[in-house]
């Protein structure tokens, strides 16, 4: 990874300014320019050192349904379970987890009552049943990972 990508991913860690040009602000900031600074994030994007960039919305406040869900599936089902839950536009965060509950996701609906129609759903889809875990107290925690 070069000295540019480096740093620019362990800036971009903690956002982007509210401007109107957000890329050329972290350029400036990092004496590189705008184009440079949008020319390597494509090129993250493209390698797959970065797997997403975009913003990150408080998904409760915009006045939907957000809960975190898991699951127990047998190995013989996991892969065929995945995909049928990853069909679904609400699942997001699908992860593996080395639990009994070993399937874990997050749902996210545009009214919190669809949470429990989108539950019900997979439950038919997959023939096994979800556990709705919905938030109870929320924590910042801020995670970096410097490069």
């Amino acid at each position: 990874m070069s000295p540019v990508e480096k740093v620019l991913i362990n800036r971009l860690q903690h956002g982007l300014p509210l401007v109107r040009r957000p890329f050329a602000a972290v350029a400036d900031e990092l004496s590189l320019n705008e184009q440079q600074v949008l020319d390597t994030v494509k090129k993250l994007l493209a390698e797959g050192v970065l797997t997403r960039f975009g913003p990150m919305f408080h998904a409760g406040e915009l006045g939907g349904g957000l809960t975190l869900a898991a699951m127990r599936i047998p190995e013989v089902d996991f892969e065929r379970v995945t995909e049928q839950v990853n069909s679904f536009d609400e699942v997001a965060h699908n992860y593996r987890r080395e639990h009994d509950l070993n399937m874990w996701f997050v749902l996210a609906t545009e009214t919190q009552g669809a949470i429990t129609n989108t539950i019900s759903a997979i439950e038919d889809t997959t023939g096994y049943p979800v556990y709705n875990m919905p938030k109870e107290q929320e924590f910042h925690v801020h995670l970096h990972f410097p490069v």
